[in-house]
């Protein structure tokens, strides 16, 4: 009888960003909407969601796949959504608290998120505080 495969499934979201995390057995291999991370663009992105990957170390997820698929938001905010989808995948596969205390003594929304959102706009303006311009003349 094969062995059962262990599979962990996570998300991040970040604004308007969601993205929704495959970890499982592997090669070390971390893909973005099916694009590896090392070749992802613009850089800062890149290297946002790289974070997790670097403070947890090359030996824990060196054994592992990473596939992320993230959609909405801008570019910044899918990747701080993968960010926050990787390092709550990597804290679930390893079960290590020390890596959980790693990631928010770094920062804290690598874990917990961040519950800012857009106000919304009202009625009399063009935003949520922006008012029309009035003329008395």
């Amino acid at each position: 009888m094969a062995a059962r495969r262990r599979i962990i499934l996570t998300s991040g979201k970040r604004k308007t960003a969601i993205a929704r995390a495959v970890i499982r057995p592997g090669r070390g291999r971390v893909r973005i909407n099916g694009v590896p991370i090392e070749i992802w663009m613009p850089e800062s992105a890149r290297w946002k969601m790289m974070e997790p990957l670097l403070l947890v170390g090359e030996d824990v997820w060196g054994q592992l796949d990473i596939d992320v698929t993230v959609r909405g938001g801008g570019f910044m905010g899918q990747a701080e959504a993968v960010r926050i989808a990787i390092a709550r995948g990597l804290w679930l596969w390893t079960g290590d608290e020390r890596i959980r205390e790693v990631f928010i003594e770094y920062d804290r929304t690598m874990l917990a998120g961040d519950p800012r959102r857009k106000e919304p706009k009202k009625y009399g303006g063009r935003g949520a505080r922006a008012r029309f311009q009035t003329s008395y003349r």
